[in-house]
């Protein structure tokens, strides 16, 4: 009788195991088949009014093979690429400024449409600066006293007016969900060949160590007010000398001071999961900048990947080619400086996909909140907009179109959502795809044209027929 009920249960065993295999072959690691009947819509379009609109559910029909002449956008859930860090903004003195200018009404209005995992963009990954940038209402540093090289003198007191504030709302509103990565624009004057903090110039040699050491004061006083730092940039824009706070590093000055002394210094201060990027400046130039950097062993390994903007062209090859040469390096879009109309929401939209379908890891745009006058702003140059204004004199908040667009992004693709593959045989349509961690399918689809356009999604024998208004975006979620 043993033998026998020992037959039964190794019996038992082997067909469930069995089972679960096919089970897995065939249903993509669960149980449940996806039948994909139908698909929730979403539609941000200029021509009908929408603006993130809800447009109900939508049913699948049975389709084996698309059309090759039918504007078709086909997934496949199988093939997963790169994890998503998140989407966001950034916490610049301006926007932190302009926050506080807000009534307590309005303020938790800004908060909820921005932060609000479940009602809002669900922003996850933000950047903000080290000390001040153009956006700050004037310029300043943690560390005044000159020659200063021990940091005997370092606070962070300025930043506990406005910026610290505003990111704690933030947090509190996202559930504490947010991932904060802080980039410098300008090393103290007193630390500068140029004796500037504006205009260019270099760091000078003999402040190298002072300079990582900033770094990690910094970090360790906002851990200190309770919020953590994610991440770093090496220096914004270390190509441009602007008429701002800039600073020039060469790609070997870059990858110098990170092997030599801001890696090092970081870890040797228990900071090494932070996650330290490079370059923080367009997309250009910048598989030079990282093969300068991943080339040396040394450096490379405190680097987490790299940062970029869209200022200069497109170059969306430059991205995949960073990714194709270094696949163990991240990418993060860490600066989209926007005009608040609805041709700057389309052009956003298509960066975002772009970028995605290149293996970019997050995306993040420039400032969450300027005012009427495009600012504050300390600094030269002409200044932007923002995807959010307020109108300081009637406590009016403006929601742009960008501000929607991109949270056809934001919203639907979770951090730890994986893209998948996904196809357009159309040119009038750009798409990206993700799986999110629950499981759900999020497509994002953007008609480029600018008339009304029928198309389908195509997934495993099925299609769903929608249209598409001129220069409209949509998201499905499967």
């Amino acid at each position: 009788m043993k033998s026998i009920q020992k037959y039964y249960s190794i019996s038992t065993i082997m067909f469930f195991l069995i089972g679960l295999c096919l089970c897995t072959i065939n249903y993509k690691g669960t149980c449940q088949p996806r039948d994909y009947k139908e698909a929730s819509v979403y539609m941000t379009a200029r021509t009908i009014g929408h603006l993130l609109a809800d447009r109900g559910r939508r049913a699948f029909e049975p389709l084996n093979q698309p059309d090759e002449n039918y504007p078709t956008i086909m997934i496949d859930v199988d093939k997963t690429f790169q994890t998503i860090e998140g989407f966001g903004g950034a916490f610049t003195d301006a926007s932190a400024i302009n926050f506080a200018k807000l009534s307590e009404e309005k303020q938790e209005e800004f908060l909820k449409a921005c932060f609000d995992p479940d009602e809002g963009n669900a922003y996850t990954l933000c950047r903000t600066t080290i000390h001040s940038c153009d956006y700050s209402s004037e310029m300043y540093t943690y560390a005044e006293k000159k020659g200063d090289k021990e940091l005997k003198h370092f606070s962070i007191e300025h930043d506990m007016k406005y910026r610290i504030p505003f990111i704690k709302r933030a947090l509190e509103t996202a559930n504490g969900n947010i991932k904060i990565y802080a980039s410098p624009w300008s090393p103290p004057a007193w630390m500068k060949t140029n004796n500037d903090m504006l205009h260019g110039g270099k760091l000078k040699p003999k402040y190298f160590q002072t300079w990582a050491d900033y770094f990690v004061k910094y970090v360790k006083a906002y851990e200190k007010e309770g919020i953590p730092i994610w991440g770093l940039t090496v220096q914004n824009e270390p190509m441009a000398v602007q008429v701002w706070e800039s600073c020039i590093f060469t790609a070997e000055e870059e990858r110098d001071f990170v092997r030599d002394y801001l890696g090092p210094t970081l870890e040797k201060n228990g900071l090494s999961d932070l996650k330290l990027m490079i370059w923080d400046h367009n997309r250009g130039i910048m598989y030079q900048r990282a093969e300068v950097v991943y080339d040396d062993s040394k450096a490379s390994r405190y680097v987490y990947g790299m940062a970029f903007h869209y200022y200069v062209g497109d170059h969306f090859d430059n991205v995949r080619m960073v990714h194709e040469a270094f696949p163990d390096k991240k990418l993060i879009y860490s600066e989209a400086g926007m005009r608040g109309d609805w041709e700057t929401g389309v052009h956003v939209a298509k960066n975002m996909i772009m970028d995605l379908n290149n293996w970019t890891n997050g995306w993040t745009y420039w400032n969450f909140l300027l005012d009427e006058n495009r600012g504050p702003r300390h600094a030269g140059g002409l200044g932007g907009t923002s995807i959010v204004t307020v109108d300081t004199k009637t406590d009016e908040l403006i929601f742009h179109p960008p501000f929607y667009y991109f949270g056809h992004f934001s919203r639907f693709i979770k951090p730890g959502a994986k893209r998948i593959a996904c196809t357009s045989n159309s040119d009038d349509f750009l798409a990206t795809a993700f799986i999110n961690p629950n499981d759900e399918v999020a497509v994002v689809i953007l008609n480029l044209s600018d008339a009304d356009r029928i198309f389908q999604l195509w997934v495993e024998g099925k299609a769903l027929k929608s249209s598409a208004p001129p220069q409209s975006i949509i998201t499905m979620i499967l």
